[in-house]
């Protein structure tokens, strides 16, 4: 069974950072691409940045380039997500997900910053 886990999420004022981890298991990290998702109540649920594990290629959305940083440690099946400076409209659920497009879905973590 593959399984997902998320963690890191919590309530950070304006500026601050987090930084969002999710730990993989039932599931062989070679070759795959992962990928961190936010969703906001009402909206649809929005790609933020995705890594691949063989040739460590990233990719940021728009709104998250030059703040957010995707990594992983392939030897522990898991993926980061370092958030600094971050703002109040990062408020969301977020997600981590395996596979493009996406197979396996986590539960997700709550992050919430505070203005």
């Amino acid at each position: 069974e593959v399984q997902l886990v998320e963690s890191g999420g919590g309530l950070v004022q304006a500026g601050g950072s987090l930084r969002l981890s999710c730990a993989a298991s039932g599931i062989s990290f070679v070759d795959v691409t992962v990928g961190w998702f936010r969703q906001v109540p009402g909206k649809e649920r929005e790609g933020v940045a995705y890594v691949s594990s063989s040739d460590g290629w990233t990719y940021y959305g728009d709104s998250v380039k030059g703040r957010f940083t995707i990594s992983s440690d392939n030897a522990k099946k898991a993926v980061y997500l370092q958030m600094n400076s971050l703002k109040p409209e990062d408020t969301a659920v977020y997600y981590c997900a395996v596979g493009l497009p996406p197979e396996y879905w986590g539960q997700g973590t709550q992050v919430t910053v505070s203005s």
